[in-house]
């Protein structure tokens, strides 16, 4: 338990960058996207900005370069909006520590890209002081890389229980001499006592460290809220900085963390192709899902547990999960494996993407219980294959040309587990090595109508999802892409008009 933790340390260099902290009075306030957003101003001004969670707990996760040991490893999906923000490559020193849940009381560690084990809630707490030398390292790796480091803090920064082991907030900003931006969420209400609550939490020193608050989300007349920013300067000492405004682009990026899912759930898009997908427990990479959604002639429905799946559903897509037999059982106990047969018996399709393809052949079976207790699992027979979960992780960036479609598709793979089995002859994707040969990837039924493919994103591939979309006699246009880059241009434009950026950045050491 107390052996040394697997990770090299960073060759001595001076340090480049200033840093500045965002820390939030709650999760889902809108920290993630605040950095992201602060990421793109200040590269638009010509910084180089590199972007930094110590700790992420999110089973949405993106491939990213540097892992421990040389290849590639993952940091949860908020980092990766933010590095594609900063115009910045993927690293995992952006988040060095990503915790992925397998459950309510346990979860999968990832150290530096790399898996370091299981564990459960209250083993993590004892494990976290000895991760803090590899997040202090991947911090300062960043710092000689870039001008500014925008550091995102997690959940609450001022919960006194957590405060003993913590590496991600002030426990953070204080081994590493931070200055902190206190971010609060106004359309929620209770901003003025959500930071004179921190105030009266936080010791003399963390009270020092913070530079100012932020109001988030914030709509109406900024005169009516100016007694609260006097109450709370008042009260607290920290000058209220700025209010944004609330941007309605916000829900049409990718979104992380499980509140923000839970709300995406709940939306419905929309024309004319219904694709219904799944909502189970442990569902990750949920925006695999997002540029479907994006298109003016598909509606996306999520099927809630207690719900069948709608009949008017032309589509039903299984998505990813960090864990891929409890998300199965749930489908199974949910009645949806009659729904689904009964669904392609009448002529509708069923796609699974990664864990939904597992889900989709005779069984997965974990033999040595990485997921959970080993055993096995019926899957949904509706493909002819087995799959077996197995220790070795497969992460990998795919840009390439799909030979079936002829269409070039871009994702990536992030998935332990093989699956075989006859329906593996009939790929979905034919997909250029780049040696003049081509990798078969995915499944596909003898009918035609269940598919499945390991590759996350393969949607958000403008012509690939115009292909398959018009096989289904939908005409697909919309852009996805340039519409990400262009509402992250918005939205930076937006805090150069509602904060003083040139005074956020002199805040920064």
């Amino acid at each position: 338990m107390n052996a040394p933790l697997p990770f090299s340390p960073a060759p001595a260099a001076p340090r480049r960058a200033r840093r500045l902290m965002v820390q939030g009075t709650g999760s889902d306030v809108g920290k993630s996207l605040l950095v992201a957003g602060l990421a793109r101003a200040y590269a638009r001004r010509g910084l180089v900005v590199q972007p930094f969670k110590a700790q992420n707990m999110s089973n949405n996760a993106a491939v990213a370069g540097e892992a421990e040991g040389g290849g590639s490893g993952e940091i949860g999906r908020a980092q990766a909006l933010q590095a594609r923000a900063a115009g910045v490559p993927r690293s995992v020193h952006q988040n060095p520590v990503l915790l992925k849940p397998d459950s309510d009381v346990d979860a999968q560690v990832v150290l530096r890209g790399r898996v370091l084990g299981r564990w459960p809630a209250a083993g993590y707490q004892q494990l976290k002081p000895r991760l803090l030398p590899a997040v202090l390292d991947s911090l300062e790796r960043l710092s000689q890389q870039a001008d500014l480091v925008l550091i995102e803090g997690a959940g609450c920064g001022a919960e006194a229980y957590l405060r003993p082991q913590d590496i991600s907030n002030m426990g953070l900003a204080e081994a590493a001499d931070l200055p902190v931006l206190l971010l609060g969420d106004e359309s929620r209400g209770g901003v003025t006592a959500a930071a004179i609550g921190h105030h009266t939490l936080w010791s003399a020193s963390e009270r020092a460290r913070v530079a100012g608050v932020l109001v988030n989300k914030f709509r109406g007349d900024p005169a009516v809220f100016a007694p609260a920013a006097a109450q709370i300067e008042a009260a607290t000492g920290w000058p209220v900085r700025g209010l944004v405004r609330w941007f309605d682009g916000a829900a049409r990026l990718p979104q992380e963390d499980s509140l923000a899912l839970d709300a995406a759930a709940r939306r419905r898009s929309g024309g004319g192709l219904v694709v219904a997908v799944l909502r189970t427990p442990r569902l990750a990479n949920a925006d695999d899902l997002d540029p479907l959604a994006a298109e003016p002639g598909v509606t996306l429905r999520w099927v809630q547990p207690g719900e069948p799946i709608p009949r008017e559903a032309q589509v039903v897509v299984i998505a990813g999960s960090k864990s891929t037999r409890a998300d199965l059982a749930f489908v199974h106990a949910q009645g949806w494996t009659h729904d689904l047969h009964a669904h392609v018996r009448h002529g509708g399709r069923v796609v699974g993407l990664c864990a939904g393809l597992q889900m989709l052949g005779h069984a997965v079976h974990d033999p040595e219980g990485l997921e959970g207790e080993p055993g096995s699992t019926p899957g949904l027979g509706l493909l002819d294959l087995e799959t077996t979960i197995t220790p070795a992780k497969r992460l990998l960036d795919v840009d390439t040309l799909d030979r079936a479609s002829g269409e070039r598709v871009r994702g990536y793979e992030m998935h332990m587990g093989r699956s075989v089995g006859p329906a593996t002859a009939r790929p979905w994707l034919r997909l250029d090595d780049g040696a003049g040969g081509e990798r078969a990837e995915g499944a596909v039924s003898a009918d035609g109508h269940v598919a499945g493919s390991y590759l996350h994103g393969l949607f958000a591939a403008d012509g690939w999802r115009r292909h398959w979309l018009a096989a289904l006699g939908v005409a697909g246009g919309v852009d996805y892409d340039a519409r990400v880059e262009a509402l992250l241009d918005a939205y930076a434009a937006q805090l150069e008009t509602d904060l003083d950026l040139d005074t956020l950045l002199a805040l920064a050491r």
